[in-house]
């Protein structure tokens, strides 16, 4: 028997002896404790709240925004803005020295005095109604001069012949009917005096109650171009908005096209993301969304859905839609163009039992869980309902409240919902 153990090295032997105090330990440990080995992570099976989100990612924007650039060419008089203030439409937040401006800006401003004096005695003067109604008085007693004349060519008629005798004039009465060149000429003097009256009848109708809302337009109209032309000169706000980007410094020489400012309307930020087409069903205008972003740590913003595009766009063979959030609390930290984590809350279900969604396989084209009964696993067909990211609804299936759920079943039985 010595010559056995001596043929083993001191090391092999302590090699063996560390093996079989492991085993022995644990051996021991497993029939103390009388139960299964700790193969299996559980969760027990609990009733609460789950909200079933679809999400995606995008980029934050303006729901109005606008580059201003310069419309003519000239030198920056005044710079009234500077990033961040928040501006009214119709201000003024830039100017063009006039001195600078070409001949066609400049002159505008005398055509914009003279048709707003026009516009101002269109609108005031009565003087265009009472000479409307002269122009028709006239106009009638013409018409009636034409027509009594024409009218008397259709009878018999007298016509005088005047002569010399002996030096002394004599008439001579005799009748007959007019020629026809004399009724062609008082038809067509009877046929513009007729044309004349209706159109002094129209236009004093134009204006027999008021300004002719025609000449009010034409003479606005004048108005307008003119004040266009003068606003080439100007940076004007579009809307009410807050200026994001300013580029103008007195002085700058400036051409048709260069940039002034960007204004955007930080009061309504909107986050456009792309929803598969599996999920943009389930999407609904209303619904409730949270938001994340990168740049603005631990902080959680709110939304609704404000537009769901109706026109999938394919790209790599994959059709996604548009759907548009909108921020209902932004504040100052958030700014167009930063990337957002959106989840957009698709379905809410109340006191429902809820399955780790880690816990669920695919078995034979059904879905199972596994709970663990008297230390083994025990399989349980189950039919689910709303999911959110770690968990789904219960919706048939023998689970009840207090069930330990086997987490990691065997592999061999297929990775989560089949996977």
């Amino acid at each position: 028997m010595k010559k056995f153990f001596a043929r083993f090295s001191r090391r092999t032997w302590i090699i063996i002896g560390v093996v079989g105090v492991i085993l022995l330990i644990a051996i021991i440990a497993l029939s103390g404790r009388g139960e299964a080995p700790a193969l299996f992570q559980t969760e027990a099976a609990a009733s609460g709240d789950l909200a079933a989100t679809v999400g995606a990612t995008g980029t934050v924007r303006a729901k109005q925004s606008a580059v201003l650039v310069w419309t003519t060419t000239g030198t920056v008089g005044s710079v009234n803005v500077d990033v961040g203030n928040r501006v009214s439409r119709g201000d003024v937040l830039a100017s063009l020295d006039k001195q600078s401006l070409n001949q066609s800006v400049i002159l505008a401003e005398a055509d914009l005095a003279s048709a707003e004096k026009a516009l101002d005695d269109l609108l005031n003067s009565d003087t265009a109604r009472a000479q409307a109604a002269r122009n028709l008085d006239a106009a009638e007693a013409a018409y009636e001069k034409a027509y009594n004349y024409r009218k008397g060519l259709n009878g018999r008629i007298t016509i005088t012949e005047a002569y010399l005798d002996n030096g002394v004039p004599k008439v001579r009465y005799t009748k007959g009917y007019a020629d026809k060149e004399t009724i062609s000429d008082a038809d067509e003097k009877l046929a513009l005096a007729e044309a004349q009256l209706n159109d002094a009848k129209r236009a004093y109708e134009r204006v027999k109650d008021g300004v002719d809302a025609a000449d009010v337009a034409a003479a606005e109209a004048r108005v307008n171009a003119a004040k266009a032309t003068l606003a080439q000169a100007l940076i004007i706000a579009p809307f009410d908005g807050t200026v994001t980007q300013a580029s103008p410094s007195v002085g700058d020489q400036v051409n048709t096209g260069t940039t002034a400012f960007r204004l955007d309307d930080l009061s309504h930020l909107l986050v456009d993301v792309q929803v598969s087409e599996v999920d943009i069903n389930t999407v609904k205008i209303g619904q409730a969304a949270t938001l994340t972003f990168d740049a603005i740590l631990d902080k959680e913003y709110e939304g609704k859905v404000v537009e769901v595009g109706q026109a999938g766009d394919t790209v790599q063979g994959v059709v996604n839609f548009t759907v548009t959030v909108e921020l209902t609390n932004a504040d100052e930290d958030v700014k167009p163009g930063m990337t957002a984590a959106v989840n957009i809350v698709v379905d809410e279900v109340k006191n429902a039992i809820l399955i780790p969604n880690r816990a669920v396989r695919l078995v034979a084209g059904e879905r199972v869980v596994y709970l663990l009964v008297d230390g083994q696993p025990v399989e349980v067909k189950v039919r689910l309902g709303s999911s959110s990211d770690t968990y789904s609804v219960l919706a048939s299936g023998e689970v009840k409240e207090g069930d330990l759920i086997i987490l990691n079943p065997p592999s061999a039985n297929g990775g989560p919902f089949g996977g």
